[in-house]
């Protein structure tokens, strides 16, 4: 398999979980990893190969069949599925819904009833695994105004049965599965602590939520509102986004989600958004890193003893090369540079 241009997949493809020219064997070991389904081959060879990867509660599939097949699973149970192809495309019957998705884009699929694939020839597909435990878990921080108590089972809000993520999102989409690839231990490292992971992959879930079709139809002109008023008044905006910065500032150590950066604020997520592409000229998470950044190289100054490595785990920093590239990027010198310059 080619890994995308736009992905780093290393971690990925160094676990295979099998690899079949047999079409008996291949449907075999997918229904064991993934659902029972029905499985038709079509034109093509098979050529059959799935590697997995885990995270914590979310799991990464880089799955080839090299024919062309229509597979129809079981409504999936305990579960959604992201399907990024890499390579080729895929048509997706879900409910009633048809879509297609091409290399480049991600579809969201959670069947309730009815599923049907078609995957070209030679298609490859990135697949993110996602547990509805998890969406059900950030559903009530998909709108600020849906008012869930917080005891309820469910706050009736998931995911659509099929949609394609608009096109000004992949980008965005793409830094994040990038940055959740970034959190996959490389043999012989330590792992992320668990609250880091369970903070971001609760971000993932919630930017699957907040993007769907219906929840940006029925949030659209509530927020545009919302960030209007705040607009015209630079005061009130900069008190929202003051708040912000003092939020991030006292849990520099700490996990911190985007629906927390938005309740700190007092606004929707999408609002939060706009007002910080608007007065701060980057995006909430961004802007949160940048903070961390700055904090990262006050304590790298100011402290002889401290190494980078240590700078960069304190500040939630995971992956000491991407800390090294963000610094770079935002102060025009490396850490080490910085160390070189207190002595």
């Amino acid at each position: 398999m080619s890994p995308s241009a736009n992905l780093d997949l290393t971690k990925v493809y160094r676990n295979c979980v099998f690899q079949s020219r047999s079409a008996v064997a291949s449907h075999t070991q997918l229904s064991r990893e993934l659902c029972g389904h029905d499985l038709d081959w079509r034109r093509g060879n098979v050529d059959t190969a799935l590697f997995r990867a885990d995270v914590n509660r979310m799991s990464f599939l880089a799955l080839r069949y090299g024919a062309e097949v229509e597979v129809r699973p079981e409504p999936f149970k305990d579960f959604a599925l992201v399907q990024m192809p890499l390579r080729g495309a895929a048509e997706i019957e879900c409910d009633g819904v048809r879509i297609t998705v091409a290399q480049g884009e991600a579809a969201v699929v959670a069947p309730r009833r009815h599923i049907r694939l078609v995957w070209q020839p030679g298609c490859e597909q990135l697949i993110l695994k996602v547990p509805y435990e998890l969406v059900r878990q950030v559903s009530c921080h998909t709108c600020t105004r849906s008012h869930c108590p917080d005891n309820a089972p469910d706050c009736g809000v998931g995911l659509e049965s099929a949609f394609v993520l608009e096109p000004a999102l992949n980008q965005q989409w793409r830094a994040l599965v990038q940055q959740l690839l970034n959190l996959l231990p490389m043999p012989g490292e330590a792992g992320i602590h668990p609250g880091w992971l369970n903070q971001f992959e609760q971000t993932v879930a919630l930017f699957l939520l907040a993007h769907q079709p219906s929840a940006l139809a029925r949030d659209l002109r509530g927020d545009e509102e919302e960030a209007i008023a705040l607009s015209s008044s630079e005061r009130l905006a900069g008190r929202k986004l003051d708040a912000v910065e003092d939020y991030m500032r006292s849990r520099l150590f700490a996990p911190i989600s985007l629906a927390d950066l938005a309740k700190a604020a007092g606004v929707s997520a999408r609002t939060l958004n706009i007002l910080c592409h608007r007065y701060r000229g980057v995006a909430p998470m961004v802007l949160l890193r940048n903070v961390r950044l700055d904090a990262a190289r006050a304590r790298l100054v100011s402290d002889p003893l401290v190494s980078v490595t240590e700078v960069a785990l304190e500040y939630g920093f995971g992956h000491l090369g991407r800390f090294s590239a963000y610094y770079r990027e935002r102060f025009g010198e490396l850490p080490r540079d910085t160390c070189m310059l207190r002595h």
